[in-house]
């Protein structure tokens, strides 16, 4: 049996991030030692407490949560994403609030703690803007030597992007933070929009949610419903693409890459319309990229298979000690 790897998990949990959470919860690759939070689909403050509430629902509330960093490094935070995640960041779904108090502790504090305790064995995985990890990069510029590998949800490489033309959301937020991150020396897997709007979750998997006895399943499948409603103006149907939790599978190893070049990657950081655009060196395409010196960045751009039936089957098989009721969850969707 196979020990499951420590992990650290930054986010900044809006509904995606919820089923990455379950997703890592439900695992039996991943350890979850430590999350911190990020200010992204929802403040670094109302991140924090939907990720200790939805702790308290999975059983799971002796893990540790750090409050992140509130702006990004240039600038201010500009208020999330109300629109896709709904103003309480969970589709409007009512949690109990949970009783832990937040760590004593900063995130990129807490993950630089996690880094020395776990040397070469912890493993990052970022759903939110950067800010904290290129916070905990000043803190520890040896970071990257003490980390596994650090799985990245963010950017677009040859497809558009979802906030700008050109610019993925978790990147578009901090771009000089993901510029400080991608170009760090560790082992980077960035999973961008090319593999997670290409796998979809439908109607039908959100049946099978909420069809569930568990507490987790069913309010991830009430969440849903908000997601769905934003996404249907962009497929055309009752369904949403799988960022967060696509690239908590592909950190744990449960799913394969078909196309996962290892490529050179910046950030545009300048004040044009390219802010925030992930350039990928992927000129090689027609020799089925050869190796390019110095590059240290797999870009997943597609999966061996579909992702939907392992996530739903993943999150299905949770089972937290306490029922539904005991746990105090009271879904009211707007």
């Amino acid at each position: 049996m196979t020990t499951p790897a420590p992990f650290y998990l930054d986010c900044d949990t809006g509904i995606d991030d919820a089923l990455a959470l379950a997703y890592l919860l439900a695992s039996p690759h991943a350890d979850v030692r430590g999350i911190g939070s990020v200010s992204g689909n929802v403040s670094a403050a109302v991140g924090a407490r939907n990720t200790l509430d939805l702790l308290q629902l999975a059983g799971h509330a002796h893990i540790p949560v750090a409050l992140g960093s509130h702006d990004p490094l240039a600038g201010s935070f500009q208020g999330g994403a109300p629109h896709v995640h709904g103003t309480n960041g969970i589709g409007e779904v009512s949690l109990t609030t949970a009783a832990a108090a937040l760590a004593p502790e900063t995130a990129p504090e807490m993950l630089v703690r996690l880094a020395h305790e776990h040397p070469g064995t912890l493993k990052v995985l970022a759903i939110g803007p950067l800010t904290n990890i290129a916070e905990a990069l000043r803190l520890d510029p040896e970071l990257p030597q003490l980390v596994d590998e650090i799985t990245i949800m963010g950017g677009a490489a040859l497809a558009p992007g979802n906030i700008t033309r050109v610019a993925e959301a978790n990147i578009a937020n901090d771009p000089e933070a993901a510029a400080v991150v991608l170009s760090a020396d560790w082992k980077i897997t960035l999973v961008p929009l090319d593999v997670t709007m290409a796998n979809v979750l439908e109607e039908s998997h959100r049946q099978e949610l909420l069809a569930s006895t568990e507490a987790v399943p069913l309010a991830l499948g009430e969440m849903l419903g908000y997601y769905f409603r934003f996404y249907e103006g962009i497929y055309g149907r009752a369904c949403s693409a799988m960022h967060d939790p696509l690239a908590a599978a592909l950190a744990v190893g449960a799913v394969s890459a078909a196309v996962a070049p290892v490529v050179r990657v910046e950030v545009d950081t300048s004040s044009g319309p390219g802010r925030g655009q992930t350039i990928c060196e992927l000129r090689g395409l027609y020799m089925d990229y050869p190796e390019q010196p110095g590059a240290r960045c797999r870009v997943v751009l597609s999966l061996t298979d579909d992702f939907a039936p392992h996530l739903v089957e993943t999150l299905l098989s949770f089972s937290a000690e306490s029922t539904t009721a005991e746990l105090g969850l009271a879904a009211t969707v707007a």
